[in-house]
C-alpha cells in the first residue's frame, strides 16, 4: 500500500490543507539508516501491505493482518519515534466498526486532514458488481483510532475499467488536491477526492475514473512526488508466489501517462522472497527515503507467511530509483530478537545485545541462505573458557553441540580464534593465537567466497583456508562452554 503525500514533500514548500494544517515537522532525530538496522522483520507477527504516515513527530505503519480472508476482520497499527522501537496499537479498525464489511479487510491507507485522521481500506474481496464491498473510508480523532466508518457504505463499490476496488493509495498533491490510486486484477484507476475526503470529485472532462494501468500491473498502487515528478509504483506477479515484486514509472502529471521504467524491489534468494506491496517514506525535512514492504521468509511458502520490512531507497542523478538491496543487519537496539530462531542454550536481549548463556553449542540463526558473503558481528565472551562466534552456510539445524551442517568461527578466552565445520560432529580446520579477554568486545568477520574462507579478528586476517564441504546456508551466532554477548550483526553479498 502507498504512503501519504504529505510525508513526501521534503523537496517542495509546505502545503496547507483546508483545515490549515501544514505538512509535518520531522521527528527530533532523523533516522539515517542503510536498512532496518535493528533487524527485518521490524515487528513480530504476520502482516502485509504496509502504508506509512508521520503524525505528531511519530512514524506510523498501518498493515494488513496476514491471515486467511475470513480472519482478516481487523487492522492493527504500529508507531515509532525512531524507526527502531515500535509500539503496537491493536484493533484500530474492526469489522464491527463497518456495517458492510465482513472479511478481507485489506491495505489501510492513512491521511490526516480537516483536523481528522482518515483510514481508507478494502473489504470483502468482491468478485463482481453484484457483491457488497470495495473501498471504504473510516475516520478518527487520533492516529491510533478507534476508526469508524465515515459514510456507512463503500466509497468505491464497483469494478470500473476492469479494476477490482482494492489496494488504494491516497496522495495529496502540493496544490492540495487529493487523489486515490487503486486497483487489482491487472487494472489501475485514479480518482479525485473532494475536500471532505469522503466523496469522489470529477476531472475537467466530467469523468470520475481514469484508467492509468502500466505494463505488468497487478495491484498495490503507490504514488509519491519528488522534485516535481510523480512516481507511480505497483506490485506485479502473484502475491502468493516468490516473484512478487515492485515496479515504477515517472510522469509529469499525477494522472500519467505512466510507462514502466523497471523493477526496483524483487526477491533475493539469500534473504527473502515475495517482496512487494510497498509504501514509501521520506523523512520530513530530509532527502532520506525508505521503502516499506512485506516479504516471505525463505523457509516458508504459505500464502499468509508475510512479514513487514523496510530498506533504504536511493535515487540516481537522473531521478530514477536505484534497485533496492534487502540488507541483513541486527544491532538489537529494539531489544528483541524477531527473526532469529534458537537451537539449544538460553537467549535474551538486554543492553541492546543478544545475550547467550553458557551452553555446549547453543546457537541462533537467521532464515538466510548466503553463498558468497561477508559476515560481521561484535562478540563479547563472558568467561575465559570455551569460545563464541558465528555460524555460516548452515543447514539442518537442531539442538546439540554440533547439531547442524556448516561452518563455525569463534574466539576463545584461552587465546585463540578457531575455524571448523560440523555435521553432528566437529572437524577443526584451523586455529590461530590471538589475545582475547572476558567481557571485552571483539569484531569478528568471516569472508566466504567459493571454497575460500577467511576469518578476521578486528582488522587482522587470522585464518585463511580452502574447504568445499558446504556452499550455502543460514547465518547466525553460537557459543560453546561460555556465555557471550552479540551485537552489530550483519551479512552482505560478496
Amino acid at each position: 500500500m502507498a504512503s501519504l503525500a504529505a510525508l513526501l514533500l521534503a523537496c517542495v514548500p509546505p502545503v496547507t490543507s483546508s483545515a490549515g494544517a501544514s505538512s509535518p515537522e520531522p521527528p527530533a532525530a532523523a533516522p539515517d539508516f542503510s536498512t532496518a538496522e535493528a533487524g527485518n522483520p521490524i515487528v513480530d507477527g504476520w502482516y502485509a501491505d504496509p502504508d506509512v504516515a508521520v503524525y505528531d513527530n511519530r512514524y506510523w505503519v498501518f498493515p494488513t493482518s496476514s491471515r486467511p480472508y475470513d480472519e482478516q476482520t481487523y487492522l492493527d497499527a504500529f508507531s515509532s519515534t525512531d524507526l527502531v522501537t515500535w509500539t503496537k496499537h491493536p484493533n484500530v479498525l474492526t469489522k464491527a466498526d463497518v456495517s458492510w464489511a465482513r472479511r478481507a479487510v485489506w491495505a489501510p491507507a492513512p491521511v490526516q486532514r480537516n483536523g481528522k485522521y482518515y483510514l481508507y481500506f478494502g473489504a470483502n474481496d468482491i468478485q463482481g458488481n453484484s457483491e457488497l464491498g470495495g473501498i471504504g473510508v473510516a475516520v478518527a480523532d487520533r492516529p491510533e483510532g478507534p476508526y469508524r466508518d465515515a459514510i456507512g457504505k463503500p466509497l468505491i463499490a464497483q469494478f470500473v475499467n476492469g479494476a477490482q476496488p482494492i489496494d488504494q493509495d491516497v496522495f495529496v498533491d502540493t496544490d492540495g488536491q487529493a487523489y486515490m490510486y487503486y486497483g487489482g486484477w491487472g487494472h489501475a484507476n485514479v480518482v479525485k477526492l473532494n475536500a471532505d475526503m469522503t466523496s469522489l470529485g470529477q476531472f475537467p472532462d466530467g469523468s470520475t475514473y481514469k484508467e492509468i494501468t502500466p505494463a505488468n500491473f497487478t495491484e498495490g498502487s503507490q504514488m509519491f512526488k519528488k522534485d516535481g515528478k510523480y512516481y507511480f509504483m505497483w506490485s506485479e506477479d502473484g502475491w502468493t508466489g516468490p516473484n512478487y515484486a515492485v515496479s515504477y514509472a515517472i510522469s509529469d502529471s499525477p494522472t500519467g501517462p505512466f510507462t514502466k521504467i523497471s523493477r526496483v524491489l524483487a526477491q533475493d534468494a539469500a534473504v527473502a522472497r515475495g517482496s512487494g506491496h510497498n509504501a514509501v517514506l521520506n523523512v520530513p525535512g530530509t532527502d532520506i527515503w525508505y521503502i516499506f514492504y512485506h516479504r516471505r521468509p525463505l523457509s516458508l511458502s504459505g500464502a499468509n507467511d508475510r512479514q513487514l520490512a523496510y530498506d533504504r531507497m536511493t535515487f540516481n542523478a537522473d531521478g530514477t530509483i536505484a534497485p533496492v538491496t534487502m540488507r541483513v543487519k541486527d544491532n538489537f537496539d529494539d531489544a528483541n530478537s524477531v527473526g532469529w530462531t534458537t537451537y539449544g542454550g538460553s537467549w535474551s536481549t538486554s543492553a541492546k545485545r543478544y545475550e547467550a548463556g553458557a551452553s555446549y553449542g547453543g546457537k541462533a540463526l537467521l532464515d538466510t541462505n548466503f553463498s558468497d558473503f561477508v559476515q560481521d558481528v561484535t562478540v563479547t565472551p563472558r568467561s575465559a573458557a570455551g569460545d563464541a562466534g558465528v555460524v555460516f552456510r548452515a543447514t539442518q539445524p537442531n539442538t546439540g553441540t554440533d547439531g547442524y551442517r556448516g561452518y563455525y568461527a569463534g574466539i576463545s578466552g584461552t587465546g585463540k580464534v578457531v575455524l571448523g565445520k560440523a555435521d553432528d560432529n566437529w572437524t577443526q580446520l584451523a586455529s590461530a593465537a590471538v589475545t582475547i579477554r572476558p567481557n571485552v568486545s571483539y569484531r569478528l568477520r568471516v569472508e566466504a567466497i567459493g571454497s575460500s574462507i577467511k576469518v578476521y579478528v578486528g582488522d587482522a586476517l587470522r585464518i585463511s583456508v580452502t574447504d568445499t564441504s558446504y556452499s550455502s546456508g543460514a547465518n547466525g551466532v553460537r557459543v560453546f562452554n561460555t556465555g557471550a554477548g552479540f551485537d552489530d550483526f550483519a551479512v552482505a553479498h560478496r
